[in-house]
């Protein structure tokens, strides 16, 4: 028996990011759904409710959905119209190809004021004489019956016809009532003695085709069966599932050299280009979430984990693990991984304003060692200059420095210049 659960409701409210006081509109179809409960309580708000190819048998836990406009309710084993009267703004229901026989039911209905459109069509009422008639003129409020619009004469009609219509139709309810009873015990007996005797030590695979083979009536019993014989199934594939050996992949050589694997079957790119560091281009899916991926880097292969597969790739070099990144573009889903390389060294290249140097102070050192009887005293870069040597000022052999634009010359005296003695020279 499959139970509604919170868990279900949340996945059906994705587009509504899981929240379920707000949700108006809600899917459980084909959910195998026995019984309709916590609804109401979840979703206050709800408007439009599908609930259709489930096996639910009785309508029940929507009174309190007073916003619900449409219900759908088709390919069930409901038998009766109920429990359905506060649902007030309740505008559409559904109830196509269940097992609808009371259709004295149909009157719990008449307090529904807002609605329009009811389908039936299916259910063994349909069968029964004037049961169009019937409806119309119980439910004065409807506009469609079984997708056909209602017109104004064929309500009139009906309407007066009413007291003569429903005892014709309650006479043909109380003969179907007497067949579905017998009906509900002979089957029910000889399902239950099938599955004990017959069924009981038969292979599943010839209990399965004898099942298909043989003919079934149309009751809710048979479809509880069905039902019950396809989860046999679902549970037997499981199991032959379970029995086969999943593959064991390999990570690693006999010398420990990992192996190249691409479980999930995806296009990449691998890039040495650089000189400094490998590049890894994994072609992702755009729309995959980031959380089922995981990126472990070694410093000789990288390993990535995809939905669970997985994605090893041997490196050539070691690279620095602690350098390396991962990233995944918002656009095209693709992660892209850089590695540095652990033993790249960048190599500079020489600069001529610093070989000059180093090449004049070796020239200096060997004119020194060469000129041992020189008085330079002091190794010095460069060739010597004849400068001031502050350290000998007080010497009297000290070399006078002269600069060659302040060297004065004496000027040549003019013709017929007299010299006189009391005049002292110009300096």
């Amino acid at each position: 028996m499959v139970k509604i659960s919170v868990e279900m409701v949340r996945k059906k409210a994705e587009h509504h990011d899981c929240l379920l006081a707000p949700l108006e509109e809600i899917a459980l179809h084909q959910e195998n759904i026995e019984k309709i409960e916590y609804i109401q309580d979840w979703c206050p708000k709800l408007k439009i409710l599908l609930m259709q190819s489930n096996l639910i048998s009785k309508i029940e836990n929507l009174n309190k959905l007073k916003n619900l406009t449409y219900l759908n309710l088709a390919l069930n084993n409901i038998e009766v119209i109920e429990n359905l009267e506060r649902c007030e703004s309740l505008n559409k229901l559904d109830l196509t190809l269940n097992f609808i026989g009371e259709i004295i039911s149909v009157e719990s209905l008449a307090q529904n004021y807002n609605l329009q459109s009811l389908y039936l069509t299916g259910n063994p009422c349909t069968d029964y004489d004037n049961y169009r008639c019937f409806v119309i003129g119980t439910l004065p409020q409807l506009s469609s019956l079984d997708g056909k619009d209602i017109k104004i004469s064929e309500r009139i009609t009906c309407l007066q016809n009413l007291p003569m219509i429903r005892s014709d139709v309650l006479f043909e309810q109380e003969n179907y009532k007497y067949q579905r009873q017998s009906q509900k015990t002979r089957l029910k007996k000889n399902i239950q003695s099938k599955w004990e005797n017959e069924y009981k030590d038969m292979d599943p695979d010839e209990r399965n085709k004898k099942f298909w083979a043989e003919k079934c009536e149309h009751a809710p019993e048979v479809r509880q069966e069905i039902e019950r014989m396809r989860q046999l199934k679902i549970k037997s594939e499981q199991k032959e599932e379970e029995k086969e050996p999943k593959r064991q992949y390999k990570l690693f050589n006999d010398d420990g050299r990992p192996f190249n694997i691409n479980q999930p079957k995806i296009d990449f790119l691998f890039s040495d280009a650089e000189p400094d560091k490998f590049i890894l281009d994994l072609y992702l899916y755009r729309y995959m979430d980031t959380s089922l991926i995981d990126v472990d880097v070694q410093p000789n292969y990288v390993r990535v984990l995809i939905k669970g597969k997985i994605f090893q790739l041997h490196l050539p070099e070691d690279v620095n693990v602690s350098n390396s990144t991962a990233t995944r573009s918002q656009t095209t889903g693709h992660l892209v991984i850089t590695m540095q390389k652990s033993n790249f060294v960048l190599e500079k290249a020489p600069n001529k304003s610093q070989s000059e140097p180093e090449s004049r102070s070796i020239n200096s050192i060997k004119s020194c060692e060469s000129q041992s009887n020189s008085k330079r005293e002091f190794l010095e870069i460069g060739p010597p200059v004849n400068v001031l040597d502050f350290t000998k000022m007080t010497n009297s052999n000290m070399t006078k420095y002269s600069k060659p634009k302040l060297n004065i010359k004496p000027k040549p005296p003019s013709d017929g210049f007299v010299d006189n003695p009391e005049v002292p020279d110009l300096i």
